[in-house]
């Protein structure tokens, strides 16, 4: 399915609409973009808030 929701790279949660997340990246070489959203879903490793104060 291409177009599922992110979900918590610790616990599987699925992610939502104003969901507190941390995302774990590399910097982009990119100068400018449009699709944030996208680009965090597919380079970042999402995790929610609750795993994140857990670590």
């Amino acid at each position: 399915m291409l177009n599922r929701a992110p979900e918590c790279a610790s616990c599987g949660k699925e992610i939502s609409g104003n969901d507190v997340v941390y995302v774990k990246l590399r910097y982009p070489k990119m100068k400018g973009f449009a699709e944030v959203k996208s680009y965090l879903r597919n380079e970042g490793e999402m995790l929610c808030e609750t795993c994140q104060k857990s670590r």
